[in-house]
């Protein structure tokens, strides 16, 4: 799994200009699935992003974290977050996994988001999203498990 956490002031998922999904103060997460990913890297990976200390305290230090700040998730599938460019001019996207194994993997990483008590909304797997991010620092982070 990859992962590129993004601090937001708010999120929002629009598909045919249709509002999907928003948020306010929090995280939008863009995630790839790689074919060899599982539920244990899903909750691996939830359980360290709702923890994650990249909110400032009081004092303006990153000390707080998305769950302490009460702050909510916006998990957006993103497959060319496995775009290899090493050859030509066109990415291929072959390291990613296929669908079936990966919206299961995305439904599963929000239900893992939502059980470390972090509200959180996803966009649709699969579809053209547009994807508008207020990014708050700018604060961002990029994971693999």
């Amino acid at each position: 799994m990859r992962v590129v956490i993004q601090r937001v002031q708010r999120g929002s998922v629009h598909i045919h200009h249709q509002p999907v999904a928003a948020i306010g103060p929090g995280l939008v997460i863009l995630l790839g699935i790689g074919p060899e990913d599982s539920e244990a890297h899903a909750a691996y990976l939830a359980e360290k992003i709702a923890h994650l200390r990249i909110f400032e305290d009081d004092q303006g230090k990153t000390n707080r974290s998305v769950y302490e700040t009460g702050g909510e998730a916006l998990v957006v599938s993103q497959f060319t977050l496995y775009a290899d460019t090493r050859r030509g001019r066109r990415p291929s996207f072959t390291d990613a996994a296929p669908p079936e194994i990966a919206s299961p993997l995305v439904d599963r990483f929000a239900e893992f988001l939502r059980a470390q008590g972090v509200p959180t909304q996803t966009g649709q797997f699969g579809a053209t999203m547009q994807v508008e991010i207020i990014n708050d620092g700018p604060m961002t982070i990029w994971m693999e498990r």
